[in-house]
């Protein structure tokens, strides 16, 4: 345990906002873009920029649709999400569980 677990911490799920969105979704399962904005206080292409690296991972289903005339789009984890981010917290556990060993 210890650095060489550094290596296990995927570069997708790690910065600050995809980490962010990836935490809610682990909790929520699926969020509006409006909702995700608001809990991470982003902005709009901030959050857009970061849920497309997360979807092009795989991480992240995204599904564009109209209500009442208005755009709506839901973000939902996937089954491949949901193991990566375990994945994550697993790496960064056994890294900071490595201290001073």
């Amino acid at each position: 345990m210890g650095l060489k677990d550094l290596g296990r911490i995927d570069d997708v799920i790690h910065g600050r906002m995809r980490l962010g969105i990836m935490v809610y979704l682990a909790d929520a399962e699926t969020a509006d873009f409006t909702e995700l904005k608001t809990v991470l206080e982003a902005t709009q292409g901030n959050l857009s920029v970061h849920l497309k690296k997360l979807e092009e991972a795989g991480y992240v289903a995204i599904a564009k649709s109209f209500v009442n005339n208005k755009p709506l789009t839901r973000v939902s984890i996937t089954p491949e999400g949901r193991r990566a981010f375990a994945a994550y917290l697993d790496a960064i556990g056994a890294l900071i569980g490595g201290r001073g060993t």
